[in-house]
Protein backbone atom coordinates (compact mmCIF):
# COMPACT_ATOMS: atom_id res chain seq x y z
CA UNK A 1 0.00 0.00 0.00
CA UNK A 2 2.96 2.42 0.59
CA UNK A 3 4.59 1.45 -2.70
CA UNK A 4 1.11 2.43 -4.43
CA UNK A 5 0.87 5.81 -2.12
CA UNK A 6 4.84 7.11 -3.16
CA UNK A 7 4.38 6.05 -7.06
CA UNK A 8 0.71 6.44 -8.02
CA UNK A 9 -1.70 8.56 -5.42
CA UNK A 10 0.86 10.96 -4.17
CA UNK A 11 2.18 11.94 -7.41
CA UNK A 12 -1.21 12.61 -9.10
CA UNK A 13 -2.65 14.60 -5.29
CA UNK A 14 0.33 17.03 -5.23
CA UNK A 15 -0.37 17.49 -8.94
CA UNK A 16 -3.65 19.32 -7.24
CA UNK A 17 -3.63 22.56 -5.31
CA UNK A 18 -3.38 20.96 -1.53
CA UNK A 19 -7.03 22.18 -0.17
CA UNK A 20 -8.56 20.52 -3.44
CA UNK A 21 -6.17 17.27 -2.78
CA UNK A 22 -7.37 17.25 0.96
CA UNK A 23 -11.16 17.59 -0.25
CA UNK A 24 -10.52 14.62 -2.19
CA UNK A 25 -9.03 12.48 0.18
CA UNK A 26 -12.08 13.37 2.78
CA UNK A 27 -14.50 12.19 0.21
CA UNK A 28 -12.46 8.81 -0.65
CA UNK A 29 -12.51 8.24 3.11
CA UNK A 30 -15.93 9.12 3.64
CA UNK A 31 -17.23 6.71 0.77
CA UNK A 32 -14.92 4.29 2.41
CA UNK A 33 -16.61 4.60 5.24
CA UNK A 34 -20.44 4.25 3.29
CA UNK A 35 -19.13 0.48 1.99
CA UNK A 36 -19.08 -1.51 5.45
CA UNK A 37 -18.50 -4.72 4.54
CA UNK A 38 -14.66 -3.01 3.08
CA UNK A 39 -14.44 -0.92 5.94
CA UNK A 40 -14.92 -4.11 7.94
CA UNK A 41 -12.46 -6.20 6.27
CA UNK A 42 -9.70 -3.67 6.29
CA UNK A 43 -10.06 -3.14 9.91
CA UNK A 44 -9.70 -6.91 10.04
CA UNK A 45 -5.74 -6.40 9.04
CA UNK A 46 -5.18 -3.30 10.03
CA UNK A 47 -6.10 -3.55 13.50
CA UNK A 48 -3.68 -5.34 15.41
CA UNK A 49 -4.79 -7.99 17.47
CA UNK A 50 -4.52 -8.07 21.79
CA UNK A 51 -2.20 -10.97 21.25
CA UNK A 52 0.36 -8.72 19.09
CA UNK A 53 -0.65 -5.33 21.22
CA UNK A 54 -1.88 -3.79 24.34
CA UNK A 55 -4.89 -2.22 24.29
CA UNK A 56 -3.85 1.92 25.61
CA UNK A 57 -6.54 2.60 28.41
CA UNK A 58 -6.79 6.55 29.92
CA UNK A 59 -9.24 8.65 30.80
CA UNK A 60 -12.06 5.97 31.12
CA UNK A 61 -11.71 4.96 27.54
CA UNK A 62 -9.65 2.20 25.56
CA UNK A 63 -7.76 2.53 22.21
CA UNK A 64 -7.04 -0.30 20.12
CA UNK A 65 -4.08 1.21 19.49
CA UNK A 66 -2.34 4.48 20.52
CA UNK A 67 -2.67 6.23 17.17
CA UNK A 68 -5.29 8.48 16.74
CA UNK A 69 -6.42 11.14 13.54
CA UNK A 70 -5.85 14.34 15.04
CA UNK A 71 -8.00 16.90 14.56
CA UNK A 72 -8.19 18.93 11.01
CA UNK A 73 -8.52 16.53 8.35
CA UNK A 74 -11.89 15.55 8.98
CA UNK A 75 -13.64 18.80 10.11
CA UNK A 76 -17.31 18.04 9.62
CA UNK A 77 -17.45 14.55 10.62
CA UNK A 78 -17.99 13.05 7.34
CA UNK A 79 -14.92 10.45 6.95
CA UNK A 80 -14.22 9.46 10.59
CA UNK A 81 -16.91 6.07 10.03
CA UNK A 82 -13.58 4.96 8.00
CA UNK A 83 -10.76 5.96 10.80
CA UNK A 84 -10.19 2.15 12.29
CA UNK A 85 -10.36 0.46 8.40
CA UNK A 86 -6.66 2.54 7.58
CA UNK A 87 -5.53 1.75 11.05
CA UNK A 88 -6.29 4.62 13.48
CA UNK A 89 -7.20 3.54 17.23
CA UNK A 90 -9.03 6.94 18.06
CA UNK A 91 -9.88 10.21 15.44
CA UNK A 92 -10.80 13.72 16.57
CA UNK A 93 -13.05 15.51 14.52
CA UNK A 94 -12.80 19.40 14.02
CA UNK A 95 -12.28 21.78 14.84
CA UNK A 96 -16.05 22.74 14.97
CA UNK A 97 -17.15 26.49 16.15
CA UNK A 98 -21.06 27.04 17.32
CA UNK A 99 -21.53 29.02 14.29
CA UNK A 100 -21.13 27.70 10.72
CA UNK A 101 -18.40 29.55 8.74
CA UNK A 102 -16.19 29.82 5.76
CA UNK A 103 -12.93 29.79 7.41
CA UNK A 104 -9.98 32.37 5.83
CA UNK A 105 -9.60 33.28 2.27
CA UNK A 106 -7.87 31.06 -0.18
CA UNK A 107 -5.05 30.07 -0.86
CA UNK A 108 -4.34 28.84 2.96
CA UNK A 109 -2.57 25.74 2.49
CA UNK A 110 0.93 25.11 1.38
CA UNK A 111 2.94 22.00 1.30
CA UNK A 112 6.53 21.77 1.82
CA UNK A 113 7.71 18.19 0.63
CA UNK A 114 11.30 18.57 1.30
CA UNK A 115 10.67 19.65 4.88
CA UNK A 116 7.35 17.08 5.37
CA UNK A 117 5.78 20.03 6.35
CA UNK A 118 2.73 22.34 5.94
CA UNK A 119 1.92 25.54 6.71
CA UNK A 120 -2.14 25.73 7.24
CA UNK A 121 -4.04 29.42 8.19
CA UNK A 122 -7.33 27.30 7.37
CA UNK A 123 -9.79 29.70 9.82
CA UNK A 124 -11.72 27.15 11.41
CA UNK A 125 -13.70 26.22 8.19
CA UNK A 126 -16.66 24.45 9.12
CA UNK A 127 -20.53 23.33 8.96
CA UNK A 128 -21.40 24.66 12.90
CA UNK A 129 -22.00 22.63 15.69
CA UNK A 130 -25.58 22.03 15.00
CA UNK A 131 -24.92 20.88 11.80
CA UNK A 132 -22.34 18.36 13.09
CA UNK A 133 -25.13 17.18 15.52
CA UNK A 134 -27.19 16.15 13.02
CA UNK A 135 -25.09 14.22 10.92
CA UNK A 136 -23.22 12.08 14.40
CA UNK A 137 -27.25 11.31 15.17
CA UNK A 138 -27.28 8.94 11.64
CA UNK A 139 -24.34 7.64 13.00
CA UNK A 140 -22.76 4.69 15.30
CA UNK A 141 -22.45 6.29 18.98
CA UNK A 142 -20.26 6.05 22.04
CA UNK A 143 -20.18 2.66 22.50
CA UNK A 144 -21.15 1.34 19.42
CA UNK A 145 -17.70 2.23 17.69
CA UNK A 146 -14.78 0.00 17.59
CA UNK A 147 -12.79 3.11 17.92
CA UNK A 148 -13.18 6.27 20.53
CA UNK A 149 -14.29 9.22 18.78
CA UNK A 150 -13.21 12.93 20.22
CA UNK A 151 -14.46 16.32 18.75
CA UNK A 152 -12.60 19.62 18.83
CA UNK A 153 -14.02 22.45 20.04
CA UNK A 154 -12.62 25.98 18.71
CA UNK A 155 -14.25 29.70 19.13
CA UNK A 156 -16.53 30.98 15.92
CA UNK A 157 -14.17 33.84 15.11
CA UNK A 158 -17.02 37.02 14.93
CA UNK A 159 -17.62 35.94 18.90
CA UNK A 160 -15.97 38.35 21.14
CA UNK A 161 -13.20 37.00 23.41
CA UNK A 162 -15.58 38.08 26.32
CA UNK A 163 -18.39 35.88 24.93
CA UNK A 164 -15.80 32.71 24.37
CA UNK A 165 -17.25 30.67 26.98
CA UNK A 166 -20.91 30.52 25.98
CA UNK A 167 -19.59 30.62 22.56
CA UNK A 168 -17.56 26.77 23.54
CA UNK A 169 -20.46 25.71 26.14
CA UNK A 170 -23.08 25.81 23.35
CA UNK A 171 -20.90 23.82 21.45
CA UNK A 172 -20.42 21.53 23.86
CA UNK A 173 -24.26 21.15 24.65
CA UNK A 174 -25.22 20.33 21.17
CA UNK A 175 -22.06 17.90 20.71
CA UNK A 176 -21.30 15.78 23.92
CA UNK A 177 -23.67 13.39 23.60
CA UNK A 178 -21.92 11.81 20.40
CA UNK A 179 -18.28 12.45 21.97
CA UNK A 180 -16.37 10.03 23.60
CA UNK A 181 -13.87 12.89 24.63
CA UNK A 182 -14.34 16.63 23.86
CA UNK A 183 -11.13 18.44 23.27
CA UNK A 184 -11.13 22.42 24.32
CA UNK A 185 -8.81 24.41 21.34
CA UNK A 186 -7.46 27.34 22.29
CA UNK A 187 -4.11 27.02 20.34
CA UNK A 188 -4.82 27.52 17.14
CA UNK A 189 -2.93 30.59 15.43
CA UNK A 190 -5.27 31.15 12.90
CA UNK A 191 -8.60 32.51 14.44
CA UNK A 192 -7.20 36.43 15.68
CA UNK A 193 -7.20 36.76 19.94
CA UNK A 194 -7.74 33.13 20.54
CA UNK A 195 -4.67 32.03 21.65
CA UNK A 196 -4.89 34.25 24.39
CA UNK A 197 -7.48 32.04 25.59
CA UNK A 198 -4.56 30.19 27.03
CA UNK A 199 -3.82 33.13 29.37
CA UNK A 200 -5.48 32.16 33.31
CA UNK A 201 -7.26 34.87 33.30
CA UNK A 202 -9.22 33.59 30.24
CA UNK A 203 -8.97 30.01 30.70
CA UNK A 204 -10.22 29.35 33.79
CA UNK A 205 -13.67 30.45 33.66
CA UNK A 206 -14.11 28.75 30.12
CA UNK A 207 -12.70 25.36 31.43
CA UNK A 208 -14.86 25.83 34.77
CA UNK A 209 -17.76 26.27 32.36
CA UNK A 210 -17.22 23.80 30.04
CA UNK A 211 -16.44 21.38 33.65
CA UNK A 212 -19.99 22.45 35.13
CA UNK A 213 -21.50 21.65 31.76
CA UNK A 214 -20.24 18.21 32.20
CA UNK A 215 -21.57 17.75 36.19
CA UNK A 216 -25.35 19.17 34.69
CA UNK A 217 -24.97 16.14 32.48
CA UNK A 218 -23.83 13.06 35.41
CA UNK A 219 -27.29 14.97 37.22
CA UNK A 220 -29.40 14.44 34.49
CA UNK A 221 -28.43 10.85 34.05
CA UNK A 222 -25.66 11.43 31.27
CA UNK A 223 -22.94 10.16 30.81
CA UNK A 224 -19.79 13.07 31.51
CA UNK A 225 -17.32 12.83 28.69
CA UNK A 226 -13.62 13.20 29.34
CA UNK A 227 -12.50 16.82 28.85
CA UNK A 228 -8.99 17.47 27.20
CA UNK A 229 -6.54 20.68 26.53
CA UNK A 230 -4.99 21.48 23.49
CA UNK A 231 -2.22 23.83 23.61
CA UNK A 232 0.67 26.19 21.49
CA UNK A 233 3.69 24.47 21.51
CA UNK A 234 4.85 28.52 21.25
CA UNK A 235 4.44 28.89 25.07
CA UNK A 236 6.89 28.98 27.98
CA UNK A 237 7.31 26.83 30.79
CA UNK A 238 5.49 29.42 32.97
CA UNK A 239 2.32 29.77 30.75
CA UNK A 240 2.31 25.78 30.38
CA UNK A 241 2.78 25.74 34.24
CA UNK A 242 -0.01 28.37 34.62
CA UNK A 243 -2.23 25.92 32.53
CA UNK A 244 -1.69 22.82 34.02
CA UNK A 245 -2.47 24.42 37.27
CA UNK A 246 -5.97 25.44 36.19
CA UNK A 247 -5.98 21.79 34.87
CA UNK A 248 -5.48 20.52 38.45
CA UNK A 249 -7.41 22.91 39.89
CA UNK A 250 -10.27 21.68 37.61
CA UNK A 251 -9.61 18.60 37.32
CA UNK A 252 -10.01 17.90 33.77
CA UNK A 253 -8.82 14.55 32.31
CA UNK A 254 -5.56 15.67 29.65
CA UNK A 255 -3.87 17.43 27.16
CA UNK A 256 -2.99 17.67 23.54
CA UNK A 257 0.79 18.47 22.81
CA UNK A 258 1.03 20.48 20.48
CA UNK A 259 -0.90 22.42 18.08
CA UNK A 260 0.89 23.92 15.13
CA UNK A 261 3.62 26.40 15.84
CA UNK A 262 4.13 30.66 14.32
CA UNK A 263 7.38 29.79 14.41
CA UNK A 264 9.58 29.72 11.44
CA UNK A 265 12.92 27.27 12.22
CA UNK A 266 15.62 26.74 9.52
CA UNK A 267 14.50 26.42 5.53
CA UNK A 268 11.07 28.35 6.98
CA UNK A 269 13.39 32.01 8.17
CA UNK A 270 12.63 32.84 4.60
CA UNK A 271 9.10 31.47 4.02
CA UNK A 272 6.32 34.64 3.91
CA UNK A 273 3.25 32.51 4.67
CA UNK A 274 1.13 32.90 7.71
CA UNK A 275 -0.15 30.70 9.36
CA UNK A 276 0.82 27.84 11.30
CA UNK A 277 3.46 25.30 10.45
CA UNK A 278 2.88 21.49 11.16
CA UNK A 279 5.17 18.01 10.44
CA UNK A 280 8.73 17.14 11.20
CA UNK A 281 10.18 21.15 12.26
CA UNK A 282 7.94 20.59 15.06
CA UNK A 283 9.13 16.82 16.09
CA UNK A 284 11.42 18.43 18.65
CA UNK A 285 9.88 21.43 20.37
CA UNK A 286 6.19 19.14 20.44
CA UNK A 287 8.40 16.55 22.11
CA UNK A 288 10.06 18.72 24.53
CA UNK A 289 7.30 20.06 26.01
CA UNK A 290 5.85 16.88 26.30
CA UNK A 291 8.24 15.83 28.18
CA UNK A 292 7.66 18.93 30.66
CA UNK A 293 4.84 18.15 31.17
CA UNK A 294 4.94 14.47 31.82
CA UNK A 295 8.23 15.44 34.17
CA UNK A 296 6.45 18.54 35.58
CA UNK A 297 2.86 16.11 36.93
CA UNK A 298 4.56 13.40 37.71
CA UNK A 299 3.28 11.29 34.88
CA UNK A 300 -0.48 11.98 36.43
CA UNK A 301 -1.87 13.80 33.37
CA UNK A 302 -2.20 11.74 30.23
CA UNK A 303 -0.96 13.16 27.53
CA UNK A 304 -1.81 12.89 23.49
CA UNK A 305 1.35 13.39 22.08
CA UNK A 306 1.16 15.73 18.56
CA UNK A 307 3.43 17.11 15.77
CA UNK A 308 6.20 16.32 13.39
CA UNK A 309 5.45 12.36 13.84
CA UNK A 310 6.50 10.75 10.09
CA UNK A 311 8.08 7.45 11.31
CA UNK A 312 7.70 4.62 14.30
CA UNK A 313 11.28 6.55 15.77
CA UNK A 314 9.39 9.90 15.99
CA UNK A 315 6.02 8.02 17.52
CA UNK A 316 8.17 6.38 19.88
CA UNK A 317 9.98 9.71 21.03
CA UNK A 318 6.78 11.26 21.88
CA UNK A 319 5.27 7.99 23.71
CA UNK A 320 8.91 7.90 25.54
CA UNK A 321 8.65 11.41 26.64
CA UNK A 322 5.69 10.74 28.62
CA UNK A 323 2.45 11.00 26.12
CA UNK A 324 0.08 8.15 26.42
CA UNK A 325 -0.90 8.45 22.80
CA UNK A 326 -0.13 10.19 19.70
CA UNK A 327 -2.03 12.01 16.54
CA UNK A 328 -0.81 12.08 12.63
CA UNK A 329 -1.61 14.03 10.02
CA UNK A 330 0.75 15.64 8.46
CA UNK A 331 2.92 12.80 8.59
CA UNK A 332 -0.31 11.01 6.51
CA UNK A 333 0.03 13.54 3.84
CA UNK A 334 3.54 12.59 3.02
CA UNK A 335 3.10 8.88 4.13
CA UNK A 336 -0.21 7.66 2.64
CA UNK A 337 -3.47 6.22 3.87
CA UNK A 338 -2.51 3.81 5.54
CA UNK A 339 0.50 5.49 7.88
CA UNK A 340 -1.50 4.98 11.05
CA UNK A 341 -1.52 1.06 10.28
CA UNK A 342 2.55 0.92 10.03
CA UNK A 343 2.82 3.77 13.21
CA UNK A 344 0.66 1.33 15.51
CA UNK A 345 2.99 -2.26 13.75
CA UNK A 346 5.95 -0.18 14.65
CA UNK A 347 4.80 0.71 17.85
CA UNK A 348 3.76 -2.79 18.64
CA UNK A 349 7.18 -3.78 17.64
CA UNK A 350 8.62 -1.58 20.35
CA UNK A 351 6.14 -3.01 23.32
CA UNK A 352 7.16 -6.23 22.76
CA UNK A 353 11.16 -5.51 22.62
Amino acid sequence: MSWFYDHVGKPLLFRCDPETAHEFAVQAMALLGRVRPACALLEKIHQLSPGHYRPVECFGLKFPNAVGLAAGFDKNGRAWPAAAAVGFGHVEIGTVTHHAQGGNPRPRLFRYPAEQAVINRMGFNNEGAAALAARLAKMPGPGKRSIPLGINLGKTKVTPLDQATEDYVSSFRLLADHADYVAVNVSSPNTPGLRELQDASWLKPLLAALVDENKGRVADGKPRRPLLLKIAPDLSFPQIDAALGVIAELGLDGIIATNTTLARPGFFTSVNEAGGLSGVPLRQRATQIINYISRTTNGRLPIIGVGGISDGESAGEKLDAGATLVQVYTGMIYRGPFFAAELARALSIRQRI
